[in-house]
């Protein structure tokens, strides 16, 4: 802790500060919707793209130009008919789609960032496309309250430790506040930082584990606007 008492918080930015995985949820659909398959359902669909996108992260990342490729990838796979240039371009078009839609805040967000950046040390840690990634954070006005944005490839423990270091924060001293389990609660707990998990009602099931506990505090709530009675 510092010796003003200012702690260190972490905060995801997807699904915590501001809505995300239901317009990639909603470009599945559009996709599932293109291909139209007559014999399986758009979960089983939805299973065939799961694995792609499970392999495909790990080469190339993630955002909504990879989750294009990725969909192009299942309709190759999937598709009844030929696929031609146009379908390629389509299914694409339909991911870049994603982009389009104006960021929405989660309710409270603002407020509570600005009663936390009062008392505390902020930074912004996410994973993804870079220039996507900061895109969202400049159109979400929210960048004045973090002293740093950092856009990790991922959020495992070393990126956590890595993080620390560069921030010269004490594990014990800082907090990652999140909506996913693998990304955001578990690594964190697990280098010995303390945790505060939010849970989202449309969080990516890729991100879906079981909470781990570690030797760092382990907070639950319902809301980010929560955060207020607790720093």
């Amino acid at each position: 802790m510092e010796s003003n008492g200012r702690l260190h918080l972490v905060i995801d930015a997807d699904d915590t500060l501001w809505e995300n995985n239901a317009y990639f949820e909603l470009a599945f659909q559009r996709f599932a919707a293109y291909l139209k398959h007559s014999r399986m359902s758009d979960a089983e669909v939805r299973l065939c793209l799961d694995r792609i996108e499970d392999t495909n992260r790990v080469l190339y990342g993630y955002g909504s130009a990879q989750f294009g490729r990725n969909m192009v990838e299942c309709m190759e796979e999937l598709c009844e008919r030929p696929v031609h240039d146009e379908d390629r371009e389509a299914v694409q078009r339909i991911a870049l789609g994603i982009m389009e839609h104006p960021l929405e805040l989660i309710a409270g967000v603002e407020e509570t960032l600005a009663h936390l950046a009062a008392r505390h040390t902020l930074t912004l840690f996410t994973k993804g496309e870079p220039a996507e990634q900061n895109a969202k954070v400049k159109n979400s006005g929210l960048r004045p309250y973090f002293e740093e944005v950092v856009v990790a490839r991922e959020k495992e423990p070393e990126a956590y430790r890595a993080l620390l270091t560069q921030r010269g924060a004490k594990a014990e001293h800082s907090w990652m506040i999140g909506n996913s389990p693998k990304s955001d609660i578990n690594p964190a707990l697990a280098i010995g930082m303390n945790a505060v998990y939010i849970p989202h009602a449309r969080n990516w099931h890729l991100e879906h584990e079981d909470l781990v506990p570690g030797t760092g505090t382990l907070l639950e709530l319902n809301r980010f606007a929560e955060l207020r009675k607790h720093f």
